[in-house]
């Protein structure tokens, strides 16, 4: 018995992926007539037959262009090398190949464009981190194949964007310092380098109003320089130690870390003086002595949804960009202490 002619055999005969071959074969864009051409005249060479069923949809395969931010790599194990991990086991799981560009700090400021865009050598690119604004902008002047945006959101929603409930995870954050008597809260983060940062303050800012406590201006503290983006241990939080809050709200678990260390050399003990919250539930939350009271963000469903949303995108799916969020949960651990 002769065997069917699959998708994958033309695909591999023409090194394109199955993608293309499914795009050229239906009439769909994104393929060139020349390649279509092609295409189309080694499948009637080949015999092959369409066959419009369950298994064959359940064969697609693409191939992800995954691209990240060397800055966001350059001091620490970083969150998004763990949201990248995920995301291959995910897409192996659908029978997909991804492939991995780490922009580095000379080309983001250089506006060099990517290869995976420059190249066409993927079916749709998942971006993790924002990049600068500017980088942005070329991002959306080369593009080439569906995007989807993974960890943060641009506020003229070009293309689709998953992101954990910043603002929700934040307000209950604070709650839940405010219901073990806390009042004097500070947030630690540096506004308008993220959206994801500023959203996060803005749930901080709502649970203290909501319980009308004064949210202060000096108990707003950055984390990070701007320019580089550099963080962690070697980023000292400005502390004043003549009105010292009785807890602080950080946006992520590495600053938390590092705040935790800071406040400990300088001879407050946590929780027993200060009380600590994170972000994330990524490394930091776990590491060392202080085990972190955190929001754990859900990267399985995260990169589950950003793969789903980026297939639709590739079978030219025209609904309008939206962003997704996607829930976690406050884990309860040893930074947080009750007060009368």
């Amino acid at each position: 018995m002769t065997k069917s002619v699959r998708l994958a055999d033309i695909a591999q005969k023409l090194g394109v992926s199955v993608v293309t071959v499914s795009k050229a074969l239906s009439g769909k864009k994104g393929v060139s007539e020349e390649m279509r051409a092609k295409i189309r005249a080694l499948a009637d060479e080949m015999g092959y037959t369409p066959v419009h069923s369950p298994k064959e949809e359940a064969e697609r395969a693409y191939t992800v262009g995954v691209m990240t931010f060397e800055r966001y790599f350059s001091q620490f194990a970083s969150f998004y090398w763990k949201m990248y991990q995920e995301l291959t086991t995910q897409a192996i799981r659908k029978n997909c190949f991804s492939l991995l560009e780490v922009v580095s700090i000379s080309d983001e400021e250089g506006l060099v464009c990517p290869k995976l865009s420059e190249e066409e050598r993927v079916d749709g690119i998942i971006v993790i981190g924002k990049p600068g604004r500017e980088y942005l902008k070329m991002l959306y002047r080369s593009q080439k194949a569906p995007m989807v945006f993974l960890d943060f959101y641009d506020d003229e929603l070009i293309v689709d964007s998953v992101i954990s409930e910043g603002f929700l995870g934040t307000y209950r954050l604070t709650e839940h310092l405010i219901q073990r008597g806390h009042e004097k809260i500070a947030f630690v983060g540096t506004l308008m380098y993220t959206e994801s940062i500023t959203d996060r303050y803005f749930g901080y800012c709502k649970a203290l109003m909501e319980r009308g406590i004064e949210r202060r201006p000096e108990w707003l503290l950055d984390d990070r320089d701007f320019s580089d983006g550099r963080m962690g241990l070697k980023y000292k939080v400005a502390l004043s130690e003549n009105d010292m809050p009785t807890a602080f709200v950080c946006n992520n678990d590495v600053t938390a870390y590092a705040l935790i260390r800071q406040l400990k050399e300088s001879g407050y003990r946590v929780p027993e003086d200060i009380s600590v919250v994170g972000y994330d539930d990524y490394l930091y939350a776990e590491f060392g002595d202080s085990k972190i009271t955190t929001y754990a963000v859900d990267m399985e469903k995260m990169t589950q949804a950003a793969l789903a949303i980026l297939a639709k995108r590739i079978e030219n799916c025209e609904t309008e960009p939206k962003v997704y969020v996607i829930s976690g949960r406050l884990i309860e651990r040893k930074t947080v202490q009750e007060i009368n």
